[in-house]
This record gives structure tokens, C-alpha cells and sequence, in this order.
């Protein structure tokens, strides 16, 4: 699948880059004379996956605008909309108590928008330009709104601490299936030669890609919380009004690059297995949950 974040794709690469070269420096402690030590591997592939996955989470700011080529809009700008843009920000990230984000626009027809950082008072909050030349005004506040919450709600740490675990375990179970291959299939004694670098490296790639599938659904999980977010930051008409004009313009090729549609708020359409992988739950469900969450109300 290539709609996996960028999040994970760097998180993944670091994982696999620091496990062969701990492989080939031989630092493999947890391998001993009689075999695994599962205690040591635990803590092991604990430090170092939680250690990848904070590395991404530091990274992931500059690798976003770095993909999307977002320009950063200047608090000082003479550009009227350009201007709004920034105030809106301003003023949301005033109601939701966090710290003002970087505001960024890139360029794409599509209407999207994203929101990402390792801490909540320094994050970076961007704009299509197409949404911002195409939308109301309180539809981009709305959609704003949606972004700052995302930010306001930790979600991005949340992550990183669910990718932590996920990578734990992913490295453990990888290690051990490298052990038995290496051993019991290819009578190895030592059980850590070739083989056993190998089928690590190809398990840590086929069960990250497969744990992924807790990621996305963690991701679609935040994504309704991020629009009651909205909802209560700028109104749930106009964050229901935002939703139906994505919906309208749903058929627009998706210009954003497919590693970051679970960052952006309009994510994609799948079917089938591969629905286990979409970032965003469907439109019309999200409209359908905000419209019982105002009923609630």
C-alpha cells in the first residue's frame, strides 16, 4: 500500500537501517549460547522502537513541508487572504489553549489541509491553495478548526507512543522468526547468520505494513473527535458545510502526496481489505456522526 504515512515510511526505514547495522556490528546481546534471551530482546527492540518512532515524530514537521513544498505565510503578510488565513489560526489556536502554529499553504487544486509536529505549541498547520481560493470563509475556519484540534488533542504523540509499542513488537517478533529460520531451517547452530539478517529485515517490513492497520484505525478514530473539535471551535454547520463541499468535490484527483493523506482532512476512498488502511473514515459517515453528535447536544 502506498497510502501509509510518511510517518511510518520514515519510521519504518529507521527501524530497519538500525537493525542491520546493529546485525553487522554484531551488538546482539540478547542472542546467547543457548539461545534467545527473551527478556533482553523485550527491552532491546523496546529502546530502539520507541527510540525510531520519536525520531519520525521530531522529523515529521519539516518532512511534511518538505513533501507538500507548503510555503510558510509570514505573520506580516500584505496578502488579504493570506492575512485572514494567519488571524484565523491565531484566533483558534487561542480558543483550543495552544501555542501558535506555523501557518503554511501549498499548492494543489484539491482542497485539503494537514497538521502535524512533535509538541503541540510548535506545530504547523497548512492549507490547499485550491480550499483557499474555493471555500467560504467559515468553511476554512471550520477545516482550520479541524487541524487545531488535531494539535490540541495530542494527536501526534499519541501516535508516536502507539507506533512505539507497535514497533516493539514488531522488532521482537521479527528477531524470533529470524532465529527459528536461521536455526531450525537453515541448521545454523548460532542461530544469527545470513539467513537470520535476512528474514529480520523482510519480517520488520511485512509486519510494520500489517500493523499499520492499528495505526489507520487509530487515525480514523481521531478524525471524528478532530471534527467535534471543530464543531466546537467554529460551529458544526459550517464544519458540516465543509464536510458536504469535500464530498461534492470528491472526484478531484487527490494532488497530495499519497504517503500524507492521513494528515490531511480529506483523506481517500477504498474498499474492500483495503478500507483497513484508510486514514479517514468516508465522508457521508463523518457528516452522519457530527450531525447525532449535535443532535446529542
Amino acid at each position: 500500500m502506498l497510502r501509509i504515512l510518511l510517518f511510518l515510511a520514515t519510521n519504518v526505514a529507521i527501524v530497519v537501517v538500525a537493525s542491520v547495522t546493529l546485525s553487522i556490528l554484531g551488538v546482539n546481546s540478547y542472542l546467547t549460547s543457548e539461545g534467545l534471551d527473551f527478556r533482553a530482546l523485550l527491552i532491546f527492540c523496546f529502546v530502539f522502537g520507541m527510540t525510531g518512532s520519536f525520531i519520525s515524530l521530531m522529523l515529521s514537521k519539516h518532512l511534511a513541508k518538505w513533501a507538500t513544498k507548503t510555503r510558510i505565510v509570514s505573520a506580516d503578510t500584505s496578502d488579504i487572504k493570506e492575512a485572514r488565513l494567519v488571524e484565523t489560526v491565531r484566533q483558534l489556536a487561542q480558543q483550543a489553549n495552544i501555542g501558535m502554529p506555523d501557518v503554511g499553504i501549498f499548492p494543489a487544486d484539491q482542497a485539503n489541509a494537514f497538521a502535524t509536529g512533535w509538541n503541540k505549541n510548535r506545530a504547523l498547520v497548512a492549507i490547499s491553495a485550491g480550499m483557499l481560493e474555493r471555500y467560504s470563509d467559515s468553511e476554512i475556519r471550520a477545516v482550520l478548526a479541524h487541524e487545531v484540534s488535531h494539535v490540541a488533542n495530542g494527536d501526534m504523540i499519541t501516535l508516536t507512543l502507539i507506533q512505539g509499542v507497535i514497533n516493539t513488537f514488531v522488532m521482537f517478533l521479527a528477531r524470533v522468526i529470524g532465529y527459528v529460520v536461521d536455526r531450525v531451517v537453515l541448521k545454523n547452530e548460532e542461530g544469527r547468520g545470513f539467513g537470520y539478517v535476512v528474514t529480520v529485515v523482510a519480517c520488520e517490513i511485512v509486519l510494520s505494513i500489517l500493523a499499520s492497520i492499528i495505526v489507520m484505525w487509530f487515525s480514523r478514530k481521531r478524525e471524528y473527535a478532530a471534527d467535534e473539535g471543530a464543531a466546537y471551535l467554529a460551529g458544526a454547520p459550517s464544519m458540516i458545510a465543509a464536510l458536504a463541499h469535500l464530498q461534492r468535490e470528491s472526484e478531484m484527483p487527490n494532488e497530495m502526496p499519497k504517503s500524507l493523506n492521513a494528515f490531511g482532512i480529506a483523506g481517500g476512498k477504498q474498499s474492500g481489505f483495503a478500507r483497513l488502511f484508510m486514514s479517514h473514515p468516508p465522508l457521508d459517515k463523518r457528516i452522519e456522526a457530527l450531525q447525532n453528535f449535535v443532535a446529542v447536544k
